[in-house]
């Protein structure tokens, strides 16, 4: 049987350049060799070697990298294809400052991620924040709907923006998007960082690009097993300037690219183009089998399933527990996992969101049923009405640009008095890091109250000047 180094070319470079004796006389300093120093150390870095001089010589004279990136274009059925040892930001970032000019404006989804804020910072960019709709009985936000899209195509947008899928799992009607966008000659941008599994069975949805979206982003090392901050950028030529996403993503690269994530993103294409339809239907049967097995102790549905949504609208491989069906804290269920050595992807008072991938076995599904049938039935009591977390029920005020919000003299007020201020920071419960406000808005008696109720539930709250939420960096009037 073939491995995969056969047919990843970055891949097998990592393999071989530890299979080959070098006395190095370049970067990085540790030179596979700090165990001489620290074992500690040595355990930590001596298993890297970076792309120029590692994987490819230091001229990049065999072109492994492009080699690498070409067949994951050709998978994808892309024009262009960048991989990123930055995470899904360095790739969002990129992908924004391509985009357009200072001033400009974006189609923007509110369930954006961080790094997309922080991009249209760089870029100088203006959002037209998109409202999702929310599911009633669920209170989970199901995606942006055409009309909502096309209340703002008179304000011009020069592209859209969407997070597909969401971080529960739910999906936006893209085709019906892509559509309306495209008859307006609007470019459609997919953050698909929770992704990276779609489009290579018939039991996920497709992904983006198969839908006809211009640009897709996805994190190899969420639902894929890459390396940690390893992403991939995909792109078609028609509507978006490929000449120009290459710079940007130059201008936001690091010089000095890690070569395990490299290889890892080749690994990750070749186990998709292989073993893609195997592997995902495994992960998705897994995961029915797991969810039936725990289902099967309680009367109230548990959890969010692809029933509860349309056709092709919800990532049948997401676990979302609902903790307020069984009238439990999803915090508390969190620590009652960890105690027992599990650990979840998120929890808030209402849900519990665990990450499964194609590395979990049988085994491991098993185990965690074991573990948290008891946990959910100690906790059991009256369900609780469904409450839409704040990441998706703010409606931001935006009184200026965040750009300038970011470069504005600031000051820390008592929280008490800030009513009506202008935020000078994003700030969001991570995960899912999603904005409940960004610089530029004003806070309001519902994000002051909602940030300090999440944060008392035991969510970590991100980003803010201080973290105590006891005061707020603002704009001076």
């Amino acid at each position: 049987m073939s491995s995969l180094r056969d047919s990843a070319p970055l891949l097998d470079a990592y393999l071989s350049y530890f299979e080959t004796k070098r006395t190095p006389f370049t970067i990085p300093g540790h030179k596979q060799r700090a165990s001489r120093l620290d074992v500690g150390l040595g355990v930590v870095v001596d298993g890297d070697t970076p792309l120029y001089g590692g994987l490819d010589e230091i001229k990049l004279t065999n072109q492994t990298l492009k080699k690498a990136e070409a067949l994951a274009a050709t998978l994808w059925k892309a024009d262009f294809a960048r991989f990123s040892t930055g995470g899904s930001t360095h790739a969002n970032q990129a992908i924004v400052l391509a985009l357009g000019k200072p001033g400009d404006k974006v189609a923007l989804s509110r369930t954006a991620h961080r790094s997309i804020l922080s991009a249209l910072v760089l870029a100088g960019l203006e959002p037209i924040w998109l409202s999702p709709e929310i599911d009633s009985a669920t209170g989970v936000p199901t995606g942006i709907s055409v009309t909502e899209f096309e209340k703002v195509i008179n304000q011009k947008p020069i592209a859209l923006l969407l997070t597909e899928p969401g971080y529960l799992g739910t999906l936006s009607d893209l085709p019906a998007l892509v559509k309306s966008a495209h008859a307006h000659s609007i470019p459609v941008i997919v953050d698909a960082a929770w992704g990276g599994h779609f489009g290579f069975s018939s039991l996920t949805p497709h992904h983006c690009l198969q839908l006809g979206a211009d640009a897709l982003i996805t994190s190899v090392h969420k639902a894929l097993p890459g390396y940690s901050a390893s992403a991939l950028l995909l792109a078609q030529g028609i509507l978006l300037n490929l000449d120009r996403i290459e710079q940007s993503f130059e201008t936001t690269h690091t010089t000095s690219p890690a070569g395990a994530p490299l290889a890892s993103i080749d690994g990750c294409r070749a186990l998709l183009q292989t073993r893609g339809d195997e592997l995902i239907t495994q992960l998705v049967t897994n995961v029915e089998n797991f969810k039936a097995k725990v289902q099967s102790h309680f009367e109230l549905p548990v959890f969010l399933s692809a029933g509860d949504f349309a056709p092709g609208r919800f990532d049948p491989a997401k676990i979302v527990l609902r903790a307020n069906q069984l009238g439990a804290s999803g915090v508390e269920i969190e620590k009652k996992l960890q105690a027992q050595g599990i650990r979840v992807e998120m929890a808030d008072n209402d849900t519990v969101v665990f990450l499964a991938t194609l590395a979990d076995s049988i085994e491991e599904f098993d185990h965690l049923a074991h573990v948290l049938t008891p946990i959910l039935k100690s906790f059991q009591s009256n369900p609780r009405p469904t409450a839409t977390s704040l990441s998706w029920s703010v409606v931001p005020s935006v009184a200026i640009s965040m750009r300038d919000a970011y470069f504005a003299d600031t000051e820390m007020v008592a929280a008490k008095d800030c009513i009506g201020r202008i935020s000078a920071d994003l700030i969001a419960p991570y995960p899912p890091g999603v904005a409940v406000v960004a610089p530029g808005e004003v806070l309001t008696a519902q994000i002051l109250g909602g940030l300090a109720a999440t944060k008392a539930a035991g969510v970590r709250i991100a980003y803010a000047t201080d973290l105590s939420l006891l005061t707020y960096r603002v704009t001076r009037n």
